[in-house]
């Protein structure tokens, strides 16, 4: 193991760049620049605020808002810290921020304040002990922020005053957290991320600060190489940094590397393409949703996108059909990215070799991949199809509280724990793995990973509902469609799809939400009497073709 990384912190290379480059922009952010050096002193600074509000060395603080900077900025103060972040979704209601704040025993929250009223909504309930509220604009020069709000451009909330709740603003005016904290990047956590359970309720994953550094170190090191111009490239961050996908690349290829990083709130193609444009970026990642919507753009041809080097693609499987149409377009290649919140970042396309649209690359070299039976968890013959399991010598292997999962989600084999992405791949004759299929219990929806079993578990919540069964229609826009097959009570009256539509809208971030509800008397399952989701799957697979051979 390299005696470097044995010290690595999450934020030990970010230190390193604002001292090199402290004038470079380390972030653009709605056409506004701020330097490593004035990043690192607001993170120092925002720091300093939360430890005067009594956050310590691993309390957990929750970021609960959209790209920005102030998500950055608090990022990297939480990590000077010591303490742990909890990043979730924008999008998430009051009824799911609830359960992972009472599950990771959040006592801090920073939250939008578009967002704050479903932080209140929580606040009697849990063990939340303040909120800290920003809007989008807040750290733009006023007359930006007063354009904004003439033409009702910047989206604002009604905040409370109360004394648990403090204003974003407020915390970057104490003076530098200059402490320093002992920090073991074995056992100290870096964050907790949350993805989806298998008994309904989110798993949260949680993560040191060498678990992330290995795998950061391995894509700059052993991807990106000398094709990254350190302290002069630019790369462009749309997806949500919550994603451990975009975390990991945003610090790889920006902060770790002092470059500039063109942070989007949201993934709007327009502003994206003139952001290509405009500040000349070299690097992008994006979804496979991502690279159709630009695709499908009818402005396309008035952008100049002849910058861009290195496309990388991760998330959901990328259509070949979009592999080949970007290559015509742009006359570069889309490269891949595989991974998940449990195992990091594993694999990757190599940029010295000509990509395939079925690949996924090759492991990194702080990951061991195998394929296996997933019955036998033999391995099975190169060529042959079976479940990746990965493991690295740098992770934690658990999830948080849930003994549980984490049981059916590790194995030991030979002496190692492995991971069971739940994917299915084989390995071609250059080494690298190909995407086959993905568990019947993940949809991938825009890219988003949707658990099967979270939604049902709504719909099961709801009085007249006994049974369902959720599954991932495919969708050439969006990867799948989410959509549920319910059984309800005899006596249930009145009850229709829209009814549970709604009903899951109160309780699930939209992209969980199904987009068809189909009513049946029973469900199939197994003997023991465990669901079969995937004959469910594969009667949508049939019914799909059909209406295509019918056309």
């Amino acid at each position: 193991m390299p005696v470097e990384l044995e010290k690595e912190l999450t934020f030990s290379r970010f230190d390193r760049m604002s001292e090199r480059y402290p004038h470079r922009p380390a972030i653009t952010y709605l056409g506004e620049n701020f330097s490593f050096a004035e990043l690192r002193n607001l993170s120092e600074r925002f720091a300093g605020g939360l430890a005067e509000l009594g956050v310590r060395k691993g309390d957990r603080v929750m970021l609960y808002m959209a790209n920005s900077i102030q998500w950055v900025i608090a990022f990297l103060g939480i990590q000077k810290l010591g303490a742990v972040v909890v990043p979730v979704s924008p999008i998430y209601t009051s009824f799911e921020i609830e359960y992972m704040i009472k599950d990771a025993e959040v006592e801090t929250i920073v939250c939008l304040d578009t967002n704050f009223c479903y932080v209140k909504e929580v606040f009697s309930t849990t063990c939340l002990k303040r909120a800290i509220v920003t809007n989008l604009a807040d750290l733009l020069p006023f007359i930006k922020k007063a354009l904004g709000k003439c033409f009702d451009k910047i989206p604002h909330g009604k905040v409370d005053k109360a004394e648990n709740v403090h204003s974003f603003v407020s915390l970057l005016r104490h003076a530098p957290f200059t402490q320093k904290v002992k920090i073991n990047p074995w056992s100290d956590l870096s964050y907790i991320l949350y993805t989806g359970g298998t008994t309904g309720f989110p798993k949260g994953v949680p993560g040191n600060h060498i678990g992330q550094t290995s795998y950061v170190k391995d894509v700059i090191e052993e991807v990106a190489r000398d094709h990254l111009k350190e302290g002069e490239d630019v790369y462009i961050a749309v997806n949500p940094l919550f994603h451990i996908m975009v975390l990991g690349l945003f610090l790889a290829l920006g902060l770790n590397k002092g470059n500039r990083t063109i942070l989007m709130p949201a993934p709007q193609v327009d502003a994206i393409l003139e952001s290509i444009q405009r500040y000349r970026v070299r690097w992008m990642l994006g979804v496979p949703a991502l690279y159709r919507m630009i695709l499908e753009n009818d402005r396309l041809d008035q952008y100049r996108l002849d910058s861009l080097a290195y496309c990388y693609c991760g998330g959901d499987k990328l259509p070949v059909e979009i592999f080949r149409r970007w290559k015509e377009h742009t006359g570069i290649p889309i490269y891949q990215v595989y991974g998940s919140t449990e195992a990091g970042h594993v694999t990757y396309s190599r940029i010295e070799r000509d990509p395939k649209p079925t690949t996924i690359g090759l492991p990194l070299r702080s990951r061991e991949c195998i394929v296996v039976d997933p019955e036998t968890l033999e391995k099975v013959p190169v060529g042959s199809v079976g479940e990746l399991l990965v493991t690295s010598p740098y992770t934690l292997k658990s999830y948080w509280k849930k003994p549980e999962e984490t049981k059916s989600s590790y194995v030991v084999i030979e002496g190692k724990t492995y991971y069971r992405m739940g994917d299915f791949v084989k390995q071609d004759e250059e080494g690298e793995l190909v995407y086959v299929e993905r568990s019947a219990d993940i949809i991938k929806h825009k890219a988003y990973r949707v658990s099967a079993s979270e939604v049902e578990a709504a719909l099961q919540d709801h009085p007249t509902v006994i049974g369902a069964c959720v599954v991932g229609v495919p969708d050439m826009k969006v990867g799948e469609r989410v959509k549920a097959i319910v059984v309800l009570k005899e006596d249930a009256r009145g009850v229709g799809g829209a009814d549970l539509i709604r009903w899951c809208r109160e309780r699930l971030a939209p992209y969980k939400v199904p987009s068809y509800i189909e009513f049946r008397d029973m469900l199939p399952k197994s003997k023991v009497g465990k669901l079969l989701r995937r004959e469910i799957r594969e009667e949508e697979r049939r019914r799909l073709q059909k209406e295509k051979f019918e056309i």
